[in-house]
């Protein structure tokens, strides 16, 4: 790996400064050097105080050596660029991330160690009788070489840190597939890819169905903590573990949660029954697009229940409006939407004209009369209870349409 290249320090620093042969003795004296940076470093961060652990002290003792060494070969040579011990140093900024710890205890320790080498080596320089110049050019050569191992060390743990998000995304989405898929879902391959996942096993989850706007298509809801989601398949879609106790879906803040983005919530059921889940929610942000449901802001399935049980079957429910309603063919299109509207608050009010006249904002009178017209039109159907329950899911399913009608 090639050293990163540091910015804003000097190439070539106290070249003409510092004494050639200043290299060799300090090369001598890097193993005491050593012991004294571990020493400050193992005491000033707890990271890097495990005594027990003799692999990490081992890791820790090579990265103060491997830092020297590059100080005092910039002393050698102050335009080497030192790739191989950045290169350590990337690996150190990688294991550490590989390791789940924060980067924080590493800089910590680069920042302590370095200090306490140029302790070190100001009480050398002072034993040596080297002039300010020369010390000053020293320091110079200190900072560049802290700098130089801190970037190497950070861009190993970014890289780590993203491959392992990356890593970690990639095995959600293949959990999220397996439980979104049409097949029956083993318990083995679904413990084996949540452990992988880093994903704890919930009884019951709700699938959120999202609708894809070009503008929010790669935008990750803010209400993702731990659900798999996946942004990439139509409609983008959201798994969410216990979504009636923890994971409670809470009103606005979750849509406010959602960045404005229309979805449906399929209703909660067990973990194997995911799929189903997100057939009731595709089911109902298609409704949603179409007006039948509302266009905007977040619909629970459990709240229209019956209304995706009407459009189950779209076909079948087309067929059985053209049946029952057949009767309003009689009438002009003026009539018509005030006659439907009409019929369907009778029914629902059971058969109360006041009722039918509040709920409409009409006369009682005027309900009468509409009625007399409906009587000659439906005739004994109106009466009959299996006609009457037929009659209520026609109208209903045509007042669901009207919003979608009126929009176009």
């Amino acid at each position: 790996m090639a050293s990163p290249t540091p910015h804003g320090v000097p190439q070539s620093l106290g070249a003409s400064a510092v004494p050639p042969d200043l290299a060799g003795l300090l090369r001598d004296g890097l193993e005491a050097v050593a012991d004294e940076v571990e020493k400050e470093v193992r005491s000033q961060v707890p990271e890097y105080a495990r005594l027990d652990d003799g692999t990490y002290r081992a890791r820790l003792r090579g990265g103060v050596v491997q830092a020297l060494t590059l100080f005092v070969d910039h002393i050698a040579d102050p335009r080497g660029q030192g790739n191989a011990i950045a290169a350590t140093y990337y690996e150190i900024g990688r294991d550490e991330a590989l390791e789940d710890r924060s980067l924080d205890a590493l800089q910590s320790a680069l920042r302590v160690g370095g200090l306490a080498a140029w302790r070190q080596l100001s009480r050398t320089a002072g034993e040596l009788g080297l002039d300010s110049t020369v010390v000053a050019a020293l320091g110079e050569l200190a900072f560049r070489t802290v700098h130089e191992v801190a970037e190497a060390a950070a861009a190993g743990y970014a890289e780590a840190r993203l491959r392992s998000s990356d890593e970690l995304e990639r095995r959600r989405k293949r959990l999220l597939d397996l439980l979104l898929g049409d097949g029956p879902v083993s318990p083995e391959a679904l413990q084996d890819l949540a452990h992988g996942a880093r994903w704890s096993v919930p009884p019951r989850v709700a699938v959120v169905a999202l609708a894809a706007t070009p503008e929010q298509r790669e935008e990750r809801p803010l209400a993702a903590a731990g659900a798999l989601v996946d942004m990439e398949s139509r409609p983008p879609r959201m798994l969410v573990p216990d979504p009636d106790g923890s994971g409670r879906f809470a009103g606005q803040a979750f849509t406010l949660a959602l960045r404005g983005r229309p979805a449906a919530i399929g209703p909660t059921v067990p973990l194997i029954e995911a799929a189903r889940s997100l057939h009731w929610a595709t089911r109902a942000l298609g409704l949603m697009g179409r007006g039948v449901l509302p266009r905007q802001g977040v619909v629970r399935c459990v709240d229209h229940l019956s209304t995706l049980l009407l459009h189950g079957d779209e076909p079948l429910l087309a067929h059985l409006e053209s049946q029952v309603l057949a009767p309003l063919g009689a009438v002009s299109e003026g009539q018509r939407p005030r006659l439907a509207e009409t019929l369907l608050a009778w029914l629902l009010s059971g058969s109360n004209v006041p009722d039918v006249a509040a709920r409409l904002h009409v006369h009682p009178q005027t309900v009468r009369y509409r009625l007399r017209q409906l009587e000659k039109l439906f005739g004994d159907a109106l009466h009959e209870p299996a006609a009457r329950l037929d009659l209520i899911l026609a109208l209903r399913a045509e007042e669901l349409r009207r919003p979608r009608d009126c929009a176009t």
